[in-house]
């Protein structure tokens, strides 16, 4: 997805929360929400659109398209820049807290001159709060988790944001001349959810070309440090990226070094040191003599120290070194290993791209299956009838197996499905006779959040007792960063999903990865089987499909444990679950 996408994206995000702060026209807010989601899933990069091309993405009209290409022109919005001047810096700040909204914010600025987050948190001490109609004991403590949440993000950025910026560096800094290699190291290598900043490592005879591209791209604002063997700069995304190039010789050795984790790299030096060997980013070397053994590629490396070559996802020492030295370290899932994508939606409820262009994204990937699933009628926004689910598993049937696939003989073969709002009861959407209907049911808490533990538990259990759903979407509801995860029993829900057949969803959407690779780890223990998804809402969401995978692999997963790598018969049986006989 193009950056400026992202950008006017938050840009129309923050404006309708500005005219939510101020008291402003509600449907005006939703019209701005509609908008930065529509923009910021389109797949054309927006500030090549004039004014009639931008009118063309769903839910943009004529003054968002003139406001779009007002910020291209001078780089700011006039109406946005009129709002944010009505009100507090600190009191935009205020809405960035999760589960504090733009009302709540702005009752805290007009009844207790709250305009900071320090002040929010001393009024919270000093119990000021729960005089105000709305609050209480219990939504200081959401507040103050909330700040604790954004607090600990810092100035860590999503991992989508990291890789966007990642992938273009890389692909900028492998076409300078002499550069033999370039990809990106670190945290962002091992597909940790949230990035502190990106580490790219080259392979150059001589590092000064490759340091001078890298200090003059586009989107550098400040050199940091400049030097021989490293560069550091900051990028006008905000994220610091770190440039090493080492020979060509060292290449193995620096990868793997840089790569991480902290904790990973003890224990392979401690191998080494074990086997009178010293291990470092110049290489593989032997202790008394100081001669260099291996550091070309990490294979070299890794078998040196008896282990096969650990994928970077795995490398956080939970396990990884034992499974290694004993030959057991799992054949992880890979993306190309995915057959299909079992949770995504359309245009006939939040999604952005009609049915027809979905699909013919999906078929361009190579699917072999797809399924559309969207919301039930429990979730009222959705406008969502029997009428119309019924029309549209119509023209799905029409469109099975009419799509060619790349690389494939046959065409892509449709699944009809719906995303179920799992009710603070535990019911869903449609009675047992409607939902026979459906290919694959994904159920889903869309609501009640603060519900009790045993509450949450239960309602989730019995969602998962339903033979019509087949895999619990977002399992924990978490938003990185914004919003924490339920607090339920996990271990009963995930023992609830292997007993009755019901898979676990990990939802590839970056700013969820839910399942967590700690909560996938926990879930594999019980035997639960899972289903990697994109959750798009539109055609570019669906690319997301490798975050989920990577988070996938963090978990140890292999085909076996991931539904939609596998074959559609078996798939077929699985999603029949516990229904009784047709």
């Amino acid at each position: 997805m193009a950056r400026s996408n992202d950008e006017v994206a938050a840009l129309f995000q923050e404006y309708a929360d500005l005219i939510a702060i101020t008291g402003g026209d509600a449907f005006k807010a939703r019209v701005y929400e509609k908008a930065a989601r529509a923009i910021g899933g389109h797949h054309t990069d927006v500030s090549t659109l004039d004014a009639k091309g931008l009118q063309e993405i769903p839910n943009v009209g004529k003054s968002i398209a003139e406001k779009v290409v007002e910020y291209f022109r001078s780089g700011h919005v006039s109406a946005i820049e009129e709002a944010r001047s009505k009100i507090p810096a600190g009191v935009r700040r205020l809405t960035a807290i999760p589960t504090l909204g733009p009302k709540k914010a702005l009752t805290l600025y007009e009844e207790l001159s709250v305009s900071s987050i320090d002040e929010l948190v001393d009024a919270i001490h000093a119990e000021r709060l729960r005089d105000l109609k709305g609050f209480g004991p219990k939504t200081e403590e959401n507040i103050l988790h909330g700040v604790e949440l954004l607090q600990s993000s810092g100035e860590w950025v999503l991992l989508d944001v990291a890789m966007d910026l990642a992938d273009d560096i890389v692909a900028e800094l492998s076409r300078v001349t002499g550069c033999r290699r370039c990809t990106y190291a670190g945290s962002l290598r091992r597909f940790r959810e949230t990035i502190g900043d990106i580490d790219v490592l080259a392979a150059a005879g001589r590092s000064a070309p490759v340091m001078r591209a890298f200090t003059e791209l586009p989107y550098v604002s400040e050199v940091i440090a400049h030097g021989e063997k490293k560069t550091s700069v900051r990028t006008t995304k905000g994220l610091s990226v770190d440039l090493r190039v080492v020979p060509p010789d060292s290449w193995g050795a620096a990868l793997q070094y840089f790569t991480g984790s902290k904790a990973h790299n003890i224990r392979t030096r401690e191998l080494a040191v074990h086997q009178g060997l010293k291990l470092s980013e110049y290489g593989l070397f032997d202790v008394e003599s100081g001669k260099k053994i291996v550091s070309e590629t990490e294979e070299d490396v890794y078998a040196r120290l008896g282990l096969p070559w650990i994928p970077p996802t795995l490398r956080e020492d939970r396990g990884e070194i034992e499974a290694g030295l004993h030959d057991e370290l799992p054949d992880l899932v890979r993306e190309k290993d995915i057959r299909g994508d079992l949770h995504t939606h359309t245009d006939l409820t939040d999604g952005l791209a009609p049915l027809e262009e979905m699909v013919a994204a999906a078929a361009e990937r190579g699917y072999a299956y797809y399924a559309i699933t969207d919301h039930g009628p429990n979730l009222y926004m959705q406008r969502m009838t029997d009428e119309r689910m019924l029309s549209q598993r119509e023209r799905v049937r029409e469109l099975d197996g009419t799509y060619s696939k790349h690389g494939r003989r046959r065409g892509l073969r449709l699944l009809h499905g719906a995303e179920l709002n799992i009710d603070p009861d535990g019911g869903v959407d449609w009675p047992e006779e409607f939902l026979a209907g459906f290919d694959l049911c994904v159920a889903s808490v869309h609501s009640h959040f603060n519900q009790g533990r045993k509450a949450l538990t239960r309602r989730i259990v019995r969602a998962c007792e339903n033979p019509y759903v087949n895999i619990i979407g977002h399992p924990t509801t978490r938003i990185i960063g914004k919003r924490p995860g339920l607090d339920a029993d996990l271990d009963e829900i995930f023992a609830a999903c292997a007993r009755t057949g019901t898979a676990l969803e990990i939802n590839a959407h970056p700013d969820r990865l839910d399942l967590s690779d700690e909560h996938i780890l926990r879930a594999r223990r019980h035997g639960v089987k899972f289903a990697v998804d994109s959750d798009a809402h539109s055609t570019v969401h669906l690319a997301n499909m490798r975050y989920g995978v990577g988070t996938a692999q963090r978990g140890w997963l292999t085909i076996d444990d991931v539904i939609n790598t596998w074959p559609q018969a078996r798939l077929r049986r699985f999603l029949r679950k516990g229904r009784p006989a047709a």
